[in-house]
């Protein structure tokens, strides 16, 4: 493999061989089903011709990145160091290009509460809502107010259904906090909205259709996000024009938040005139029965197409530098995949340390400027569709 310069674009043909590593291989929460998605990316991987680096997310993630030589980085395994921009911001700073969205965009997308401000922030539906820290928790019925049940109540940052619970009154409400603190440091009250729960799945920012999630009970008819192990209907049974404002109202959000690569938003269609989006998703669990691969294949994706669709995406973000394969070119996506240099010498590891320093600094002002404009507490809305940071007295 020759030098490249670090920022620079490689344009290899459908067939070229990679060295990619997919990250997440280590023991299982219980929560992926058989095979874990990191395995059914890495087999799919394998099947494509690529060489595979299976990968622990494990503390010596620094050190294993540094030694693996990779060209790309697969992230595949949910785990929440893998969806909030930590793993993102490391391999920013190793130059190593990595599948799915950057530090800020997984940052925010993982995070309930700013998600939801930034979706206020650009008239995006979401269910009324406010934050309870742990200072809060004995005293969560007097500040809940008039706010009105049911509830969900959910950790504020948390995957699937960790942590959350639906409430029905005031007396359950502190151990549905106390549950959801258990997971993370703040609780997010949402409103309880029964309808139809959607998903649509997005690539690169290309709407790729929308499945309807067949809950196995009553209780995940409300405004909880159902696990990709649920039963998923695709398409959605929803009418031509109501499909079109799901799918546009899913790609508002998507593009709110800055996400990138393989998502998917989750959403809930009332009877009514109604659509409200509760998550979007950087980093949606990827195997074949999954609801990202079942809304993929009916917009013509097999399972190893997806996958290597995901992997051609594969880029750096930070700074300004794209180091994905398809950066100013026209051909289809599956055809390009990223690189780096694999010949390490002074004048490579100097270039790369240059990049780091830049990459950081740009983080860092990144990160400051949005969360600077987000201070949406100072935005005064009382309950209403679009949400609000405290109830009402």
């Amino acid at each position: 493999m020759g030098r490249r310069r670090v920022g620079a674009t490689f344009s290899p043909g459908p067939t070229a061989r990679r060295r990619v590593g997919v990250l997440g291989s280590g023991p299982t929460n219980g929560r992926d089903s058989s095979p874990t998605a990191d395995e059914a990316c890495a087999r799919a991987l394998e099947r494509l011709g690529h060489e595979v680096v299976r990968i622990p997310l494990d503390g010596e993630l620094d050190r294993t990145l540094r030694q693996a030589n990779l060209d790309a980085v697969f992230l595949a395994r949910r785990d929440r160091r893998a969806e909030d921009g930590c793993v993102q911001g490391l391999l920013e700073l190793l130059r190593i290009p990595y599948t799915g969205s950057g530090v800020l965009a997984s940052a925010l997308a993982t995070d309930r509460l700013r998600s939801k401000e930034i979706f206020r922030l650009h008239n995006i539906a979401t269910p009324p809502y406010y934050a309870l820290g742990a200072a809060d928790a004995e005293r969560c019925a007097a500040i809940h107010g008039s706010f009105g049940f049911p509830v969900v109540v959910k950790p504020r940052r948390a995957g699937a259904r960790v942590g959350v619970s639906i409430v029905h009154d005031a007396a359950d409400l502190p151990e549905a906090v106390r549950e959801a603190l258990r997971h993370d440091d703040e609780a997010v009250v949402e409103r309880y909205i029964r309808g139809k729960e959607v998903c649509v799945g997005l690539l690169d920012g290309r709407v790729l259709g929308a499945i309807e999630v067949v809950s196995p009970d009553d209780s995940a008819g409300g405004s909880i996000p159902a696990p990709d192990r649920v039963e998923g209907r695709f398409p959605a049974r929803l009418s031509p024009a109501r499909c079109r404002c799901v799918l546009a109202l899913a790609e508002q959000a998507n593009r709110a938040l800055g996400c990138t690569g393989a998502s998917r938003v989750d959403l809930l269609v009332t009877e009514g005139d109604n659509e409200y989006v509760l998550d979007v998703n950087p980093l949606p669990e990827t195997t074949p029965d999954s609801l990202l691969a079942k809304i993929a294949a009916g917009a013509g994706y097999d399972f190893d197409r997806l996958v290597a669709a995901i992997l051609a995406g594969a880029r750096l973000h930070a700074g300004g530098m794209t180091s994905n394969a398809t950066a100013g070119h026209a051909q289809s996506p599956a055809s390009k995949v990223s690189t780096r240099s694999g010949v390490p010498s002074s004048a490579s590891a100097s270039l790369r340390a240059s990049a780091s320093l830049r990459a950081s600094a740009s983080l860092r002002a990144s990160a400051e400027q949005a969360f600077g404009r987000s201070g949406v507490e100072t935005i005064a809305l009382g309950a209403s569709e679009t949400g609000t940071q405290r109830p009402p007295k």
